[in-house]
């Protein structure tokens, strides 16, 4: 088996087409206007779920955990996601309220790494969250018990099924443990891919309330 994933990875080429060059004296003061503008690429180029992106934790041992989660906003205060308090990385947070977030999107050869102090919104902030998302993730929230032990798989669609409904009935219910979390970034990488290898990163670091601004070998 091991054979065959080496011979599977020996066939796979990356970033072998053209991509976007970067300039990075065009790059912004501001991390949060150039990830704007490369969110927006990203969605130009047809880039699958570009909202989706890593978000790790650690837990009170130090021992890190990573998951796919939506990006939920993104403003002056930080990167916005959500979840419910009592999931692993809820409880994580609470804990260890810092954390790393990671988008990549391979249609453009860009990444975009961050690192920050996680705070969590109050709940008139969390609930208006939750009430602007989808019948789907209202019906998720309201099951709950996130990375609790499950049964059988019969008990979760019996529980979704009966979330679903009350989604349907009742489109502004509210989940009391849904929470909106915000990342403030201490540290903001963004990456272009090259052919070449000649890749460009830029780095944004905050000192003083403000950001610098440097270029990292690739």
């Amino acid at each position: 088996m091991t054979e065959r994933l080496g011979d599977l990875l020996r066939t796979l080429k990356v970033w072998d087409r053209e991509l976007p060059v970067f300039d990075p004296e065009t790059a912004p003061d501001d991390p949060l206007d150039l990830f704007t503008d490369w969110f927006a690429g990203a969605v130009a180029a047809g880039e699958v779920e570009p909202h989706t992106m890593t978000l790790a934790t650690a837990d009170a041992e130090g021992d890190p955990d990573a998951r796919t989660v939506m990006l939920h906003g993104a403003d002056e205060r930080g990167w916005q996601f959500a979840t419910h308090r009592g999931s692993a990385k809820g409880r994580q947070l609470a804990v260890r309220p810092r954390a790393a977030l990671h988008f990549y999107w391979p249609a453009v050869a860009r990444q975009v790494r961050l690192r920050g102090s996680v705070t969590a919104a109050g709940p008139e902030e969390s609930a208006a969250d939750l009430a602007r998302r989808s019948p789907g993730a209202l019906a998720a929230a309201l099951v709950g018990r996130q990375s609790e032990v499950l049964d059988s798989y019969g008990t979760l669609q019996r529980a979704a099924d009966a979330a679903w409904e009350r989604a349907r009935r009742e489109p502004d219910a509210t989940v009391p443990g849904h929470t909106l979390y915000l990342l403030a970034p201490e540290r903001v990488e963004f990456f272009q891919g090259d052919p070449a290898r000649r890749h460009v990163r830029v780095n944004y670091r905050r000192e003083q309330g403000g950001w610098v601004r440097e270029l990292l070998w690739p």
